[in-house]
């Protein structure tokens, strides 16, 4: 096991994965701008480090910093949390390069399953269900593009191979738009990710968002622990998530569970993982695989029991998986809402001081937030400030237990989106289960 491990990350994430390295024994390193120097895990960690000015580019996405502070503090792995250089397969190469351990996939994974296109091909090997699309980047060829869209059926979307966070794409109803589409997609991928290309899927009309967590240790061990739904989405960026995703057919799970962690097996995966899907009319479609923790993995720790990053920590570390399928048993259910320093309606960010700040508690009820009364929120980094996870015996059990823990939060000083979350969770179509993707949208009229 690892004697100290430094947290390339801010916020939540860095608070969550100091307190799992305490309770392992593991020493720890928190780097953090100068604005960040008050952070609570920055108080916390047995060391912190400044790696820079408040900017993400001059600190948290500065690699040469990081390894540096690395080097001086005898770290022996770095945590990257998600966000920032989670996914950065250089990042990655680098930390290996240099004699220390990248808690993640090795570089190419991540470079695999970054670039879209070879993420599909691989998991049609594997046998995990894709969206009918282009089989590959789409050709300069107007015509056979043409061919193509046709082939698939309008509508269909474009997508940059490199995209992510919902940038990058574009939708497609008629043969007239295509070219244009294409042409104008190519150009925004390369300005935004450093790479043209692209490729075309069939466009879901009304899907919800599925996603698979995974587990491997890299030595042809790996684990599926459920679902989740996070169909609830602004801009594709999730509200509210739970697990498990209600009113999906066990068959139909089960299915999809097997062809995940096959490809986990194929590809040599080791780490925390996470398959995205879009799931409509009882199929599921793989639209993308995040090679980190996520934000919502604290739902499927609830109802698993499992402590995702400890064992993120120990395969990373060269152990085999402490558990196997057969110990992973799906209990009640979970909720968890975001909770961001944004106004609720314009949504627009709100940075400033919480003059008071107060978590809600009771059985079922977990915080995960790095707030504290008197911290003043910066407006340099994402507005997401705590997360707010309820869980119990069933659903309907858990999303009262939601409405009671968001009414007795207290986030004083800023503005934030506790209305709008408080909101959602009496909305009656989501208290029914199976929203899809578009609803939170339409409800905002957006």
């Amino acid at each position: 096991m690892f004697d100290k491990i430094l947290i390339a990350n801010r916020g939540e994430i860095a608070l969550r994965i100091l307190r799992a390295c305490k309770e392992m024994g593991i020493a720890t390193v928190a780097v953090h701008s100068q604005v960040d120097r008050d952070l609570k895990h920055v108080r916390l960690a047995d060391e912190s480090v400044c790696i820079g000015p408040n900017p993400s580019p001059q600190s948290y996405l500065n690699i040469p910093a990081i390894v540096s502070a690395m080097e001086i503090t005898d770290a022996i792995a770095v945590h990257p949390g998600y966000g920032f250089l989670a996914e950065n397969a250089d990042f990655a190469e680098q930390v290996q390069k240099s004699g220390f351990t990248f808690i993640g996939p090795d570089a190419d994974t991540i470079r695999l399953m970054g670039d879209k296109v070879s993420a599909i091909a691989a998991m049609k090997k594997a046998g995990v269900p894709t969206v009918p699309g282009s089989d590959g980047p789409l050709p300069a060829d107007g015509d056979r593009c043409l061919e193509i869209a046709k082939k698939i059926g309008f509508p269909v979307i474009i997508k940059a191979a490199a995209g992510g966070g919902g940038r990058g794409m574009r939708v497609v109803h008629t043969e007239a738009a295509l070219l244009n589409a294409i042409s104008v997609t190519k150009s925004e991928a390369g300005a935004a990710f450093g790479d043209s290309t692209v490729y075309m899927e069939k466009f879901l009309q009304n899907p919800r968002h599925v996603e698979i967590q995974v587990m491997s240790d890299g030595q042809g061990n790996a684990i599926h622990l459920g679902d989740r739904d996070c169909s609830l989405q602004r801009r594709h960026q999730k509200v509210l998530e739970e697990a498990p995703a209600p009113g999906i057919p066990e068959e139909v799970r089960q299915a999809v569970y097997e062809s995940c962690v096959q490809a986990c097996i194929d590809i040599g995966y080791r780490g925390a993982g996470t398959f995205e899907f879009l799931y409509e009319d009882e199929r599921f479609y793989f639209i993308e695989m995040n090679t980190r923790i996520q934000v919502e993995h604290p739902v499927t720790e609830m109802v698993t029991g499992v402590d995702l990053i400890k064992e993120q920590i120990r395969v990373c570390a060269g152990q085999k998986l402490s558990i196997k399928q057969e110990d992973v048993v799906i209990r009640g259910h979970a909720f968890e809402c975001r909770i961001n320093a944004e106004d609720p309606k314009t949504f627009f960010p709100c940075p400033g001081k919480v003059n008071n700040f107060h978590a809600p508690g009771g059985l079922g009820v977990r915080v995960d937030s790095h707030l504290y009364s008197g911290y003043t929120v910066p407006a340099n980094y994402d507005s997401m400030i705590a997360k707010v996870i309820t869980y119990a015996e069933d659903r309907e059990a858990a999303l009262a237990r939601m409405r009671v823990a968001l009414s007795e939060l207290i986030v004083d000083g800023i503005k934030t989106n506790i209305p709008l979350q408080e909101e959602l969770v009496r909305d009656e179509a989501f208290a029914k289960g199976g929203v899809n993707i578009h609803y939170l949208e339409k409800k905002l009229g957006l």
